[in-house]
């Protein structure tokens, strides 16, 4: 069942993207979305999505060997998902559950040309997946266990987010460093009314590494504060405020927090506790001492953007591969902006992720940055390294 010599298995939330391609000029929904009327569309662009697929195969197009285990229905779907995954490579679908009698998750994405998109999603099999389908024996020799977008999955957040907290504190047991990354529900949903805080508060100290977006994790912990702030959160974010909800979030247990920030950048806030690092298991960071009380902002790389699907999942996927490989804390940052800049190239999740040598040598040849929106008060850029340095980084000199 496993994937051979594994070192990072991705779990979580995965669905069959169905993108029928629009002909044609612009049109408005009203007159798209009629009654009874026929729209010629042309062929359906169909692909795997979510973590276990965009932050699974990306990691997997870096060169990384990892286990996808995600959960689909005995149906038509998620048969061409397994399909989708054997394209990779035939070991890939190895660790994915079939279960009959429930649908495979899936995606209809409504994008004509000139419109917003419209997702129409069925959480399927997603939301029956629970702490009891990871095979954790099997674990053992992992290095890091990812798992990907609890907030579309209904048993990780029902009952206050005991199957979360219980999946990974499991996870934890056998050794192999923790990552988590998560996903902004519809308000209006039962997702969006969960006691979000509650569940973080008793999830975070089973997790090392936590990479939500800002928005989500705003959101999470000051949902009158998100509200306040309106609808693009990032655009209006600053570094007092990321500053103060990673260390809500270091507070709560995590030893590494991430903040995807969208064409803005990424954030990284650090433990100060050595101790902590230390014990974050088989992926530990190689210098506790030089990732101790970080504070680094990454601006995004110059690229021709081509399509955005996926690339806050491929950009996760860098950081991990950069952790797994012992980078520091700036080039693990540097990496992880630069496998989220290959994402946005190509249309698709991955179709743009290189191997890992090629992404390191991009890197290299002096690929420039974008400028940062985030306002930053009393940081300082650093040219050699190509990062910006916030007030609370305790390596500042090194």
């Amino acid at each position: 069942m496993a994937t051979r010599g594994a070192e990072i298995a991705v779990a979580g939330h995965i669905c069959l993207d169905i993108i029928p391609t629009f002909e044609g000029g612009e049109s408005s929904l009203a007159e798209i979305l009629v009654p009874g009327k026929l729209i010629n569309v042309g062929a359906a662009v169909t692909a795997a999505g979510g973590t276990v697929s965009n932050t699974g195969l990306a990691l997997h197009r870096l060169g990384i060997p990892t286990r996808l285990m995600g959960k689909v229905g005995d149906d038509l779907l998620g048969h061409a998902i397994l399909e989708i995954l054997r394209g990779y490579d035939p070991d890939l679908a190895g660790g994915m559950l079939v279960t009959k009698g429930v649908p495979t998750s899936y995606t209809v994405v409504i994008n004509p040309p000139g419109v917003d998109r419209i997702f129409l999603h069925c959480p399927g099999a997603n939301d029956t997946f629970g702490a009891a389908d990871v095979p954790y024996r099997e674990l053992r020799g992992l290095r890091l266990f990812h798992f990907g977008y609890p907030p579309l999955m209904r048993r990780m957040y029902a009952d206050g987010g005991v199957e979360l907290s219980s999946l990974l504190r499991q996870v934890k047991e056998v050794g192999v460093t923790t990552s988590l990354d998560m996903a902004k529900p519809d308000p209006a949903s039962e997702a969006g009314r969960a006691p979000w805080l509650q569940i973080l508060e008793q999830t975070l100290p089973h997790v090392d590494v936590f990479l939500p977006s800002v928005d989500e994790i705003l959101y999470m912990l000051d949902r009158k504060r998100f509200d306040d702030m309106g609808p693009d959160v990032t655009a209006r974010a600053d570094g007092g405020l990321l500053r103060d909800l990673a260390d809500w979030l270091l507070d709560m247990g995590a030893a590494i927090v991430v903040l995807k920030l969208g064409a803005e950048g990424l954030y990284l806030r650090t433990t100060g506790d050595t101790g902590r690092l230390a014990q974050m298991g088989n992926c530990r960071v190689a210098d506790a001492a030089a990732w101790s009380g970080r504070e680094l902002l990454a601006p995004c790389f110059m690229v021709s953007v081509v399509g955005t699907t996926g690339s806050g999942d491929c950009t996760i996927a860098g950081f991990l591969a950069a952790l797994a490989a012992g980078l520091a804390p700036e080039r693990a940052m540097t990496s992880a902006v630069a496998v989220g800049a290959c994402n946005v190239e190509k249309a698709d999740a991955t179709s743009g992720i290189p191997a890992w040598a090629q992404v390191q040598e991009r890197v290299g040849r002096k690929w420039e940055r974008r400028p940062t929106a985030v306002a930053l008060q009393r940081w300082r850029w650093d040219e050699a390294q190509a990062i910006w340095r916030g007030p609370g980084d305790g390596g500042q000199e090194r």
